[in-house]
């Protein structure tokens, strides 16, 4: 078995609960609630910027110059993204320039990015690999999944034409066969931490769709009585 075949194995509960979202559900059948896609979009603009920091990051420490070129394109891509969602989603949806600037990082954002940050400066190369795989290959496979279930007429549906596209999906299997290739030169430790950063991802990836449909922001933590409502 490959390191993506168990780490995605030993994951799989906490896949479907992801695919099992609100959030996820209603952007299939076109019911979401607008006001938590765009907070959703805003949210996703400022992750993808810091994304691409780590993956910039990654790219420093990569084995070779195929694979720094790799993670590279990745940050770029990343970077282009999150401008595209000021020009389309944005603007779709009326985000203001002014109101994506004037909206913090929410917690899930804040505790996602700087999770992913500070493990691109201070892990080795295999660990941040697979820190960064979940946003790959998680999104990947929720779009997919997604796009089966889409009605016709979805409002959302350019938003899940981009995650289901063939063009991402061929940049998921590219990371997907370096991971198992970074894995299975490493030792037992390095393996170990690196299923350990990707459940963290994983976990952080579902906490932030779901921080999304509740449309979390840094006051609601101010319910000391019950933090986790």
């Amino acid at each position: 078995m490959t390191f993506t075949q168990d780490v995605w194995q030993r994951n799989a509960a906490l896949f479907q609960a992801t695919l099992n979202l609100p959030f996820n559900r209603e952007l299939a059948d076109g019911t979401l609630n607008q006001v938590a896609f765009c907070h959703y979009v805003i949210q996703d603009a400022h992750y993808l910027e810091v994304y691409g920091r780590a993956m910039a990051v990654c790219a420093a420490k990569a084995a070779d110059s195929a694979q720094i070129l790799q993670f590279l394109a990745h940050a770029r891509e990343a970077v282009e993204v999150e401008r595209q969602l000021h020009g389309g989603f944005m603007q779709q949806f009326g985000i203001t320039a002014a109101q994506y600037r004037n909206t913090p990082l929410s917690a899930a954002c804040h505790h996602y990015t700087s999770y992913l940050l500070a493990t691109a400066w201070s892990e080795s190369y295999p660990v941040v690999v697979a820190a960064l795989l979940p946003c790959f290959w998680i999104y990947a496979e929720v779009g997919k999944d997604i796009c089966t279930r889409s009605v016709a007429g979805n409002p959302y549906q350019a938003w899940i034409d981009t995650y289901s596209g063939e063009e991402f999906h061929e940049a998921v299997h590219k990371v997907l066969s370096l991971t198992d290739t970074l894995a299975a030169e490493a030792d037992v430790a390095t393996v170990a931490k690196m299923h350990a950063t990707y459940t963290t991802a994983a976990k952080l990836e579902w906490q932030f769709w779901h921080s999304a449909y509740q449309q979390r922001q840094w006051g609601d933590l101010d319910n000391v009585d019950n933090p986790h409502k």
